[in-house]
């Protein structure tokens, strides 16, 4: 079972549950949230801004499947159990491309959203 759905049964079974999530593409963050929820015998959500990460790279450097790969990376060298790893992305909307016409902007969230 999915560990959001976990939390979700428990929950639902009265239990007072939650998931830690953070939004960070600092690697001291990620490893520290790492620890904290390995310690707990959590999930760690773990999302990234369309700033931090994109399909251009994002002002980390990182495309998306970097990301997911460094994030997996981190998890190693944690010990982390990357099945109670979720990733995510926080504001994927087209704001980061307010430069760009409403059209592309949107062509660029949508496909931010696909990677």
């Amino acid at each position: 079972m999915h560990p959001i759905q976990k939390i979700i049964k428990a929950y639902k079974s009265g239990e007072h549950t939650g998931i830690f999530s953070n939004c960070s593409a600092s690697e001291y963050v990620l490893r520290a949230v790492m620890r904290r929820c390995k310690a707990h015998g959590m999930p760690a959500l773990i999302e990234a801004t369309a700033n931090q990460v994109n399909q251009d790279g994002g002002y980390t450097g990182q495309k998306p499947k970097d990301f997911f790969n460094w994030c997996q990376e981190l998890a190693e060298i944690e010990e982390f159990d990357t099945s109670n790893l979720i990733l995510g992305g926080d504001h994927l909307g087209p704001l980061t491309w307010m430069g760009l016409s409403e059209t592309e902007a949107m062509s660029k969230a949508e496909e931010l959203i696909r990677e």
